[in-house]
This record gives C-alpha cells, sequence and structure tokens, in this order.
C-alpha cells in the first residue's frame, strides 16, 4: 500500500488538519475515518447534515460531504455551510450522483472537488491531500497581500473586511454571513442611522420574503455575541439601528 501517511507527514510539525466526514452509510463513515486519520487527519463523522450543522461549530479544515442522504442533502447542506459559517472551508462531494448536472451543480456551490461512489480509500486521500494543499498554497498567497486589506478598529473590536472576520481583543466572534454583513455594514458608517428597510435591502437584496423583525432577531444574535461590546449596535427606537463606539 502507498504510503500516503509519509507524504502527509513531512509538515508534522503543523497543527493536524480536521476533517467532517458526513455520510448517512456508518459503515463508510468508519473505513474512512479510520484511513484518514492513517493518513496523519483529525476526523470526526456526522451520520446526517442536520448531525453535520450542529458539528460544523467545532471549527473543520475540510467537509466530505456525501450528496444523498435524508431530508437535508449534501447540496443544500453546503449552501447553509457558505451562508452561514465559512465562504472558504474546501468541500469534496463524495456521491453515487456522477452526471454531469450534478457535478456542475456541486461546482457552483463551491465544492472543491467531486468523488463518485465506488472509490478507492487512496483516491480519496490524495484528493484530500491535493485540495489542502492548493487551499494552504492560496491562503498564503492572500496573507502575502493582507498589508492593503480594509480593517475597521473600534477600541478592542477590530472587523476585517477582506477576510469577512471580527475579532474582539483578537479573539474571533463567530459570526453567520448575514451577522458580519449587519456589523460591516453599521461600522462602515458609525453613528448613521439605518432603517430595518435599509438593512433587509443591503444585506438580504430586498427579498420579499423576509421580514423586517428578521433584522432585530440577527442584531440581537449579534449584540449576545459581541458581549460586553454589544452595546455598539445602538437601537434608535422608531428610526433603526446605528453604530456607537463612544464610550463615554
Amino acid at each position: 500500500m502507498i504510503d500516503l501517511h509519509h507524504n502527509f507527514q513531512k509538515g508534522k510539525h503543523m497543527e493536524k488538519k480536521r476533517i467532517l466526514i458526513v455520510d448517512d452509510e456508518e459503515d463508510l463513515c468508519e473505513i474512512l475515518s479510520f484511513n484518514l486519520k492513517k493518513a496523519g487527519y483529525e476526523t470526526e463523522v456526522a451520520y446526517s447534515a442536520e448531525d453535520a450543522y450542529s458539528k460544523l461549530k467545532n471549527n473543520f479544515d475540510l467537509l466530505l460531504l456525501d450528496v444523498m442522504m435524508g431530508a437535508i442533502s449534501g447540496f443544500k447542506l453546503a449552501e447553509l455551510v457558505r451562508e452561514d459559517y465559512s465562504t472558504e472551508i474546501p468541500i469534496i462531494f463524495i456521491t453515487a450522483k456522477d452526471r454531469e448536472n450534478d457535478k456542475l451543480h456541486g461546482f457552483d456551490l463551491g465544492a472543491d472537488d467531486y468523488i463518485s461512489k465506488p472509490f478507492s480509500v487512496k483516491e480519496v486521500i490524495a484528493r484530500v491531500n491535493a485540495v489542502l494543499s492548493r487551499y494552504s498554497a492560496k491562503k498564503e498567497i492572500v496573507q502575502k497581500k493582507r498589508t492593503g486589506s480594509k480593517l475597521l478598529i473600534y477600541n478592542s473590536l477590530t472587523i476585517d473586511c477582506e477576510f469577512k472576520k471580527a475579532t474582539i481583543a483578537k479573539s474571533e466572534i463567530k459570526l453567520t454571513r448575514k451577522e458580519f454583513e449587519i456589523l460591516q455594514m453599521l461600522a462602515e458608517e458609525p453613528g448613521k442611522i439605518f432603517s430595518r428597510s435599509d438593512i433587509l435591502t443591503r444585506v438580504w437584496n430586498d427579498d420579499s420574503y423576509v421580514l423586517e423583525r428578521t433584522v432585530d432577531v440577527h442584531i440581537a444574535r449579534l449584540r449576545k455575541k459581541m458581549g460586553s461590546l454589544g452595546h455598539y449596535i445602538v437601537n434608535r427606537s422608531g428610526y433603526g439601528y446605528c453604530f456607537s463606539s463612544d464610550e463615554n
């Protein structure tokens, strides 16, 4: 058997990459988990999209997603990942659906690779290695360009508009895409009052199915995640919301 473990361990001084395996076939999950661990990765398994979604808060470096699962498909889970967690985490679909349209749909959702069943474990590990290698190289290039990134800094709060990340005292706040967009929108123009309608138009692109109360719910969650700095987002009763870092 080819020594994939040795190839991966050339960088063994680095922290192990974490992979979430999502498939409703428990035997397949166990096989993939066992072999990926032998290849030097840390793994977790989920037997449904719902289970996987709840585990995503633990931060993974790559997702292996089966397409054909119960109520929520792998395609739908990928949409939720991109919407609520990360637009950057690499995704590899594993599925028996190998029609061209299915593959194109997967890539449209931001998939990095697509493996058709049946497959060999060696093929999966080789593709995982390749995707993570490309992703690491891309991050390194981006980091070199980082000096020109746009940062909004208010006391201990830093909002990185390029990398879509917010930190308080250098500790990252885990925000959904919508929460981050609301925070960025308000913080870019401190003191300016945005009505709920303004926020819906900018963040939800004026989706007619989204109610104004949705804005209140998202801002309540955002404030809670910001902890002691939640008061930076001010509710101007009858008008809307604004951002104010004035400590006085």
